[in-house]
């Protein structure tokens, strides 16, 4: 990910607009900025959620609260949990997430 074009700036993202997206189970809260070509995100998964796509865009996730699974397309799973992150780059590896319990997410892409 390179941030290219954006000058300095604080936001509140607790306060930003949510937008609901349906998995093959449960659904995703995104809270979303886009600034240039970064889109940051507080995600909240509810529970039993499953995501309806493998996605192939590179993301830096870290665990707020709760705990999920990070499924990669090959097969390998993930368990991640409060304080835990992931990174993936653009096209490197198909992954979809998962939880039983609901999870709490800040993601950046």
């Amino acid at each position: 990910m390179e941030i290219r074009d954006i000058p300095f700036q604080a936001f509140d993202l607790a306060h930003a607009a949510s937008e609901e997206h349906a998995g093959v189970t449960g659904t995703a809260l995104w809270r979303t900025l886009a600034r240039g070509n970064v889109r940051i995100r507080i995600v909240e998964y509810s529970p039993g959620y499953l995501a309806d796509h493998w996605c192939e865009k590179g993301h830096a996730v870290y665990v707020l609260e709760g705990e999920f699974e990070s499924e990669l397309k090959d097969g390998r799973k993930f368990v991640l949990t409060q304080g835990m992150c992931y990174l993936v780059a653009d096209q490197a590896e198909a992954h979809r997430s998962r939880t039983k319990s609901g999870v709490r997410l800040l993601i950046v892409d």
